[in-house]
């Protein structure tokens, strides 16, 4: 490894505005090391690895329960805001947010891996980390069955192969029971906005779809293209969901659905059919099964 010592400026993630710098800056830049693996990321991108890397960054919350999944959470030493889970990773230095993370942090941390996902982290951070000689891998789920795969992108990256596919098979056998639970009853249509004016909701390739599925629902907006999308009040009602779905805590709650015009005409609310999960229900990673064995439970008791 070879160090440069410069001083300057660091542009901001995103376009956050330009943070002029007081301190030395030191890049690192990572030589092909002995032992290092070439493999590729979920975007296709060649990336070199250390044999066995001890020192993770993760830029994702859903990423950090994914490592930590894979019995790797020693190895983790920085997280980003808003990670929840597990519980005993919130005690891990903070890089900032997901979408404009602290790249001073990131550095001054001197990881030899930062793992990431590339629907939700900035492509100027993956950039500027480059740049830096830090390798970052990416991991891209979208579907359910996508968070098999990014389990095991993930463990490849960690050459944690053998546990990846241990716990892939454990995630399997919980899916499996799920949907022999479900098998033969009714399915309930319901909507799962994440806010108004439009409203936000899940469309038919997100992951959250297909998870409302296996336990035994259906979203009304699962034919909208995006994973996440924008739709009109008219065309939630011409949908007449019988049931809504809300994560708990959020900035959705059945007082401001009440309050909203039009609202109260929607088969859901008039028959006061209202499903609360909680925050796991959104994180692409293997917390979610709870959430879907719960949703199966609420909606099939």
């Amino acid at each position: 490894m070879i160090a440069f010592m410069v001083a300057g400026t660091e542009s901001g993630v995103g376009g956050a505005g330009m943070k002029r710098w007081c301190a030395v800056l030191i890049f690192s830049i990572a030589l092909p090391a002995c032992g290092a693996r070439t493999i590729q990321d979920e975007l296709g991108r060649t990336v070199q690895v250390a044999e066995h890397p001890h020192r993770i960054v993760c830029l994702m919350p859903s990423v950090v329960d994914d490592v930590y999944s894979l019995g790797a959470g020693t190895d983790v030493i920085g997280v980003p805001d808003y990670t929840k889970y597990p519980p005993e990773a919130k005690t891990k230095r903070s890089i900032g947010l997901p979408l404009t993370p602290s790249i001073e942090t990131i550095v001054d941390l001197h990881p030899d891996l930062v793992l990431g996902d590339a629907d939700m982290n900035s492509p100027d951070t993956m950039q500027a980390l480059e740049r830096l000689g830090i390798p970052v891998f990416m991991v891209a789920p979208h579907s359910f069955e996508d968070i098999y795969r990014s389990l095991a992108s993930i463990g490849q990256a960690l050459n944690r192969e053998e546990p990846a596919r241990e716990l892939i098979g454990r995630l399997r056998a919980r899916e499996a029971a799920v949907r022999r639970r479900v098998s033969g009853k009714p399915v309930v249509n319901l909507l799962m906005p994440e806010g108004f004016d439009p409203v936000i909701t899940i469309g038919k390739h997100a992951f959250v779809t297909g998870l409302i599925e296996i336990a035994g629902g259906r979203s009304v907006t699962s034919d909208l293209p995006n994973d996440w999308q924008d739709i009109s009040l008219e065309a939630v009602m011409a949908r007449a969901p019988e049931a809504l779905l809300l994560v708990r805590n959020s900035a959705m709650s059945a007082e401001q659905i009440l309050s909203r015009p039009g609202w109260s005409s929607l088969p859901a609310v008039k028959n006061k059919r209202i499903f609360y999960i909680d925050d796991r229900i959104e994180l692409p990673c293997p917390v979610v099964f709870d959430a879907l064995e719960e949703l199966a439970e609420e909606l099939h008791p």
